[in-house]
């Protein structure tokens, strides 16, 4: 068996995605997993990977790896990180109707790299629905299939919690600021 199938195998059977994987000439073994959403995890609650997460995913695979005479010298597990790169079919259905970075094989109208929303196209395909450019009415779209597709990342989005923008009202003092 492949590293990456013994990799795939045994994350995937302790409830995790596997992301990516990548194999350095140093020796370098770094694998990259996410939360499976709606599932629980011992490690706590959320849909966001752990240190915890990572920490039981590396004793397992170290144990794998052994068995299986994978030949490494550093291993390495974490998040993919909030810029997660989309690379399955399941990563594209999972985060459709959110912002990401899109980079295709060829130029559309002298350009690879676009930014909007993910949304499904009816009939199959996808759709990166783009920012309206100051006329609000003409919604502009980028129709392509996902051979069509370099790279695609999510569009990291930063949430400090207890923080509010000035135009949102405080709603502990019954909007008064």
């Amino acid at each position: 068996m492949s590293w990456q199938g013994a990799i795939e195998r045994t994350v995937t059977g302790m409830g995790y995605d596997v992301v990516d994987t990548e194999r350095s000439a140093g020796g370098l073994l770094r694998v990259y997993i996410d939360r499976v959403p709606g599932r629980a995890y011992e490690t706590g609650a959320g849909d966001a990977v752990t240190v915890e997460d990572c920490e039981v995913v590396t004793r397992q695979l170290q144990y794998v790896l052994e068995v299986e005479a994978v030949d490494y010298a550093r291993l390495e597990v974490s998040s993919p990180g909030l810029d997660r790169p989309l690379r399955k079919p399941a990563d594209w259905d999972r985060f459709a109707g959110h912002d990401i970075d899109l980079t295709l094989r060829l130029p559309f109208q002298n350009r690879r790299k676009w930014r909007g929303s993910l949304q499904p196209r009816e009939g199959g395909g996808w759709r990166l629905v783009l920012p309206a450019a100051g006329d609000a009415e003409s919604e502009q779209a980028l129709d392509f299939e996902l051979d069509e597709v370099r790279e695609a990342r999510l569009v990291p989005m930063i949430d400090f919690k207890g923080r509010r923008r000035a135009s949102e009202p405080n709603k502990q003092d019954g909007g008064q600021d």
